[in-house]
């Protein structure tokens, strides 16, 4: 296969060259004049790295930022969908369970006074959470419940074609899928032994640092490029300590 693609671009590549050629010839036969061919041919030789430049490099970038930018406005629709129907829940539910949930809070607070410096250092901050993880400060329950009830949801997101170009985010939803496998697993998660509950643990540790990083990117963009969302996000979002639609000061 290799060999007759190499093959075809050596026909080509004669073709054009042989058209050229005939086409050179062509003019001398008419005016006579070589002189005035090889004027041109330098010339248009001479422009060749230009135009390289011009087509191959800057209108190329430029085709492919937009199509970057057109693709990333597709998987932002897909991960504002999964917030509005998991991902925001699962950032309440599942900041309950760390200990240091007041300094969690305390670093991913956004509000619509955030500078994009606040941003990058909240979203740094995401990716280390770090502190001990207490499964008996939630209800495993409602989390096994919610998240069976999520999965056909949770499912048609990594159908979606435009999560080929996210690996933050596909990651994000497996860790999720692990966590859900996890407790629907086991027969009941009452009276589960302290190793066990220490493994679940190190699985939703998993899923939050991924989960907050993920909604701390997604704030971002909706500050950036859609303030009328943000600020319903930035009222609403359970990492402060009174969430409210209502707006008020």
């Amino acid at each position: 296969m290799k060999m007759k693609r190499y093959m075809t671009f050596l026909l080509t590549a004669g073709i054009f060259v042989l058209s050229s050629a005939l086409l050179y010839s062509f003019h001398y036969l008419i005016f006579r004049d070589a002189h005035h061919i090889w004027i041109y041919l330098l010339g248009d030789i001479a422009f060749l790295p230009v135009e390289v430049f011009l087509v191959v490099i800057v209108i190329e970038r430029v085709i492919e930022s937009r199509a970057k930018r057109e693709k990333m406005e597709k998987l932002n629709i897909v991960v504002g969908a999964f917030f509005s129907e998991v991902g925001t829940r699962l950032l309440g539910d599942l900041l309950k369970s760390f200990k240091s949930e007041e300094e969690i809070r305390r670093h991913l607070d956004v509000s619509v006074d955030w500078s994009p410096s606040d941003f990058k250092e909240a979203f740094k901050y995401a990716r280390t959470i770090g502190g001990e993880t207490d499964c008996a400060r939630i209800d495993l329950n409602i989390l096994r419940s919610f998240l069976v009830q999520k999965r056909p949801f949770l499912l048609s997101l990594l159908e979606n074609p435009s999560l080929l170009e996210h690996d933050r985010f596909t990651d994000l939803l497996w860790a999720i899928f692990h966590l859900d496998e996890e407790l629907e697993a086991r027969p009941s998660v009452v009276n589960l032994p302290q190793t066990d509950l220490a493994h679940i643990a190190g699985d939703i540790r998993r899923a939050y640092t991924q989960l907050a990083a993920e909604w701390i990117r997604y704030a971002e963009h909706l500050k950036s490029d859609y303030p009328f969302l943000f600020s319903l996000v930035s009222r609403t979002h359970p990492l402060q300590s009174n969430p409210s639609p209502l707006v008020s000061g």
